[in-house]
């Protein structure tokens, strides 16, 4: 947590530039956008499930999406909370059909998006799909998939067939070259107003990124006005930090830069999405996004629920491993994502971004140790710092090991490289 966020709010020549914003009805940085809570109800603590892309991109199939729901269960993700399965881009037929009407690419969904939609939630879980307020989704304006069948023009029509079809997650993508706010307002609207219309309680996750040349327009405003969650930068992927820019996919570090900053966004029914887990994705060795080692693991999932993001998975869950399991499963991590409180988690003053606390709704505090460095380093802060009330002694539990500990005040610890300690403190109420 640099001060990467000086420099993005300060930018306000760039921003206007970049949005098309003009000089005679100007948008404030930071302001909400919307008229108030997207859809209500939907999500009154962070969605949690898992998301086809980083780990199959556009090679979808209904084998995989029942094999990927089938797993959430038997591995224990359902009963740990998560309960989305989302289908990401290159679901569908290149072509609508009939009355323009979507319709599942008829090879790899042969008994189509309702049958799937039936198989996720006989099993406990809930259906998640993917579209774009423009005429092509990301992957059709990559060339990666043929086709264009964006939404743009076809809103209440695609709401109403995603709501026939039991969807309970709206996956909403940019996915244009330009990023104009005023054409960005009008498609999200037009989207969220045809999702509410249908009556079904469908959470709307937007991306109004895009790849935009300068601060995505995730960070800039807050859209809790128009969407359930909104990306707050550009893809994720995985590696630490990529040092590319914001216009481009960006690793663990940059994207926690930029989005730890706007914690107060977050709450029920309105959270901001650093984007999907990169935990148990395979990388490319060598390249730029080699995978996250076990530190930076931690790192992401600990100050993801630090911050109340969603946790969304991304790994291949009918090969997930033992330690991916452990970190997706931990409880008391969890447990701090999906407080009701919905608190935001603000910097300590003095410790450079390398100390990040957050009231729970039981009276304790979560304390984040990150270390950024690439050697261990000793972090240091105090119960008092983290903002408890003054007390003899302090409980101290450490949220990946379990271990419980006390102290009458000083908190530190020699962090690893790129790690985060998460600590969970209250007052000693037993003597």
């Amino acid at each position: 947590m640099s001060g990467a966020l000086t420099a993005l709010v300060t930018s306000v020549l760039t921003v206007v530039l970049l949005l098309g914003v003009t000089a005679a009805a100007p948008i404030r940085t930071g302001s909400r956008l919307g008229d108030g809570v997207a859809i209500a109800g939907v999500a009154l603590t962070p969605p949690m499930g898992w998301n086809t892309w980083n780990s199959y991109g556009c090679d979808l199939s209904d084998r995989i999406v029942r094999q990927a729901a089938d797993a959430m269960v038997s591995s224990g993700l359902r009963d740990a909370g998560y309960r989305y399965v989302i289908v990401d881009d290159c679901w569908f037929d290149p072509a609508r059909g009939p009355g323009g009407v979507l319709r599942a690419d008829p090879a790899r969904f042969p008994q189509g998006m309702k049958a799937v939609a039936d198989y996720v939630h006989a099993r406990g879980l809930k259906f998640g799909i993917y579209g774009s307020p423009n005429d092509r989704t990301c992957a059709q304006l990559g060339g990666a998939y043929p086709g264009r069948t964006g939404s743009a023009g076809h809103e209440a029509a695609d709401a109403r067939t995603f709501a026939d079809w039991g969807v309970d997650y709206l996956k909403y993508d940019w996915c244009a070259p330009e990023s104009d706010l005023d054409r960005q307002l009008t498609a999200f609207t037009r989207m969220r107003d045809a999702l509410r219309d249908t009556g079904r309680p469908i959470v709307y996750s937007i991306n109004a990124n895009s790849d935009v040349l300068a601060v995505p327009p995730g960070a800039i405003y807050d859209w809790s006005g128009i969407a359930t969650m909104w990306r707050t930068t550009n893809d994720v992927t995985p590696a630490w930090a990529l040092g590319l820019g914001v216009a481009t996919s960006q690793g663990i570090r940059e994207i926690l830069d930029t989005t730890a900053p706007l914690a107060a966004r977050a709450g029920p029914d309105h959270w901001p999405d650093p984007d999907m887990l990169e935990i148990g994705v395979a990388g490319i060795p060598g390249s730029l996004t080699p995978g996250l080692t076990a530190a930076e693991q931690r790192t992401q999932f600990g100050m993801w629920a630090l911050l109340a993001a969603p946790l969304i998975a991304g790994n291949a869950l009918p090969s997930m491993d033992f330690a991916t399991r452990a970190l997706l499963t931990n409880p008391d991590v969890i447990a701090v994502d999906q407080d009701p409180l919905a608190a935001p988690a603000t910097a300590v003053p003095g410790t450079a971004g390398k100390v990040w606390r957050r009231n729970l709704s039981d009276g304790s505090v979560v304390a984040a140790l990150s270390n950024d460095d690439r050697s261990a380093t000793r972090i240091d802060t105090s119960a008092a710092a983290v903002g408890l009330p003054a007390a003899p002694h302090y409980q101290v539990h450490d949220l990946w090991t379990g271990a419980t500990s006390t102290t009458d005040g000083p908190l530190g610890a020699t962090v690893a490289a790129h790690d985060t300690v998460l600590l969970r403190l209250r007052p000693d109420t037993s003597a």
